[in-house]
């Protein structure tokens, strides 16, 4: 997952610089679950199993249950040789990201990378999901990626990015202190729930 090589700084693990290990283990130690999810014309096993090579039918089922899919599987008439067709189209997206979930929990992998992982799925679907990755992210370092501010407000450290460039950070509580940038958009994004539960209900 070094898409880039660095022009100027470096970038550690646990202190070491990552242009010195190799692309294969730098992606052995990450897990990504992006936006768009790409699955396989193959079985929902199949999909989930891809995360790691030798990856056995009870490992399978462990990550479904940790992804809490295991149940919406076990309904399925084929369960986890049930085909989902191309690109995933027999799943919603809500099912979809719970595969990417459990695929990377099979991976167990020591760093998480959550690329906007909930942005295409609505509230309710989101409020789900975002319950099941807190709990994977215990005990993994996890890089969230996000717009939706409400997906990050239990992190150690939130960084606020204007024009490519740090502007803000600290933990939500004391960005909100701040009333900067992070305050601002924390504040919109409130309202525009707000409006959107009173249109629903």
């Amino acid at each position: 997952y070094r898409f880039y090589d660095l022009t100027g700084g470096r970038v550690t693990i646990d202190g070491q610089d990552i242009s010195q290990v190799t692309q294969s283990s730098l992606r052995a130690a990450i897990g990504i679950v992006p936006q768009d999810t790409v699955l396989f014309n193959d079985t929902v096993g199949y999909n989930i199993a891809y995360g790691r090579e030798g990856a056995g039918p009870d490992e399978v089922a462990d990550a479904a249950r940790g992804a809490a899919i295991a149940g919406f599987i076990q309904s399925l008439p084929d369960g986890f040789d049930t085909r989902v067709g191309e690109r995933g189209l027999k799943l919603s997206g809500g099912e979809k990201q719970r595969v990417a979930i459990a695929r990377t929990l099979v991976k167990n992998p020591p760093i998480l990378i959550l690329d906007e992982a909930t942005s295409a799925l609505d509230s309710r679907t989101e409020a789900d999901i975002q319950a099941t990755l807190e709990a994977i992210e215990q005990g993994r370092t996890t890089i969230v990626i996000a717009h939706r501010l409400s997906t990050v407000v239990h992190a150690d450290r939130i960084i606020v990015l204007e024009a490519g460039r740090v502007a803000e950070q600290g933990t939500h509580a004391q960005l909100l202190r701040r009333k900067g940038l992070y305050a601002e958009m924390w504040a919109r994004q409130a309202q525009e729930r707000e409006e959107g539960e009173l249109a629903g209900g």
